[in-house]
């Protein structure tokens, strides 16, 4: 009996996705919740796990297709057994053509086949193919590698990343083969003249994900809404440094996690907030919503882009409380596990590009909340105090903000506290 594998709930407002990548193919074995496809939502990708055990029979739509939610996308049979070769359960995929969801692109990289017999192992080659990621196809075609000649260490055997930066270094390092001369030429082959593939000039196209169409609607989104506004200064971070070198060794100890810059923000956020409301407030329609909580969007760097999971209360949190939610937040975005309900919400963002060696940046508004604050890099700069030029280890701050709701005297007093609190973190300890 064939059951089917339906698209299941995305989330509040979610009611379709895009089918980004197969983990299962037909006619193999499946254990029940086992995952069998990866479907990438407007935030977050989300596995199809198979409600039975039984064998995969049909895969329903190719990769890359829309699917909404409810739809199904996959038959597992209960009672089938699992083909014995991969050429088999190719065979079998009557609903997805040979090549379904494969980039053209690919296949000037292929050699071209043996004058022999087909064998299981180049059906295994070509589907295996088909599998790749977009990420891996697209390194498969910047380094002139073939795929079916890369043993795969991902999840299933799949190719990663890394299997095909590692293979064309190999590739770099020992002379490349070349095909074998004709038998008896009758004349010398003609040299080409000039560099064949050495100054080639590329191009791919490459569907936009959806986690990228939708951060791109939402930012122009926010520009084209809100009156946006940067502010600027700078901060002294002597102060935080020496408390961070002074006390992290035996903050790991008690806490097990490292004590981070991170953390002296979020607080220092929370406490300016409590001074100057409007920023962490947003315009509903014709009204003013303020609130007397803090949920802080942390951007976060993943594989497939910028994601921005919340770190709820974080008014009422400790040190130690938000350095593991950053932690495992970080931690789960490089492994995609990142739910929607992670990121949903969120009232005041705070964007570290300084981790990417940023000196000042204006960042964009994260709709609908009013403000973000932008961290850069720490440099040791020229400054005078007490009369006295001395370097210390500088770093701009920059408040991006909706002037519909926040003055300009609300942003500055804003970012002054958050200074005044970095520079002299007992502020943080004393409600100051």
């Amino acid at each position: 009996m064939a059951t089917d594998v339906q698209v299941p709930a995305l989330g509040e407002s979610i009611t379709e996705g895009t089918l980004a990548q197969w983990l299962k193919k037909p006619g193999e074995a499946v254990a029940a919740d086992e995952p069998i496809a990866s479907l990438e939502t407007d935030k977050v990708s989300v596995e199809v796990p198979s409600p039975i055990a039984g064998v995969l029979t049909e895969q329903l739509v190719a990769e890359g297709a829309t699917v909404a939610v409810g739809a199904p996308i996959a038959r597992i049979d209960e009672n089938a057994a699992a083909s014995a070769t991969p050429a088999e359960a190719a065979a079998s995929a009557t609903t997805n053509p040979a090549g379904a969801g494969e980039n053209p692109q690919l296949r000037g990289t292929e050699h071209a086949p043996e004058p022999a017999p087909a064998t299981a192992e180049a059906s295994a080659g070509d589907d295996h193919i088909t599998t790749l990621s977009p990420a891996v196809r697209r390194a498969v075609l910047e380094y002139h590698v073939d795929p079916t000649k890369i043993r795969g260490t991902g999840k299933d055997g799949r190719l990663t990343k890394d299997d095909v930066l590692a293979a064309a270094q190999g590739k770099t390092a020992a002379p490349e083969s070349k095909a074998p001369a004709p038998a008896a030429p009758a004349a010398p082959a003609p040299q080409a003249k000039g560099p064949a593939l050495t100054g080639e000039r590329r191009e791919e196209r490459v569907k936009m994900t959806r986690l990228r169409q939708t951060v791109a609607r939402r930012l122009k989104e926010a520009q084209n809404t809100a009156a946006m506004l940067t502010t600027f200064n700078d901060v002294d971070m002597t102060a935080v440094i020496e408390a961070r070198a002074r006390y992290k060794d035996l903050f790991e100890k008690k806490h097990g996690i490292r004590l981070g810059f991170m953390g002296f923000f979020v607080k220092a956020c929370a406490l300016a907030a409590k001074d100057v409301p409007a920023v962490n407030g947003s315009i509903e329609g014709d009204e003013i919503v303020y609130r007397d909580y803090l949920d802080v969007s942390i951007a976060v760097s993943a594989p497939k882009g910028l994601v921005v999971p919340v770190i709820r209360n974080a008014d009422r949190m400790s040190f130690a409380e938000i350095e593991k939610t950053i932690a495992d937040f970080g931690k789960r975005a490089k492994e995609g596990t990142l739910g929607i309900e992670d990121m949903a919400g969120g009232t005041f963002t705070i964007s570290n590009g300084g981790v990417f060696g940023s000196l000042l940046s204006t960042p964009i508004i994260n709709p609908p909340q009013s403000a973000v604050l932008g961290m850069h890099r720490i440099e040791e700069r020229p400054v005078v105090k007490d009369g006295q030029i001395v370097a210390r280890p500088m770093m701009y701050l920059a408040l991006s903000y909706d002037h519909r709701l926040i003055d300009g005297r609300e942003a500055v007093t804003f970012l002054v506290r958050v200074k005044e609190a970095i520079e002299d973190p007992t502020r943080l300890l004393i409600d100051l």
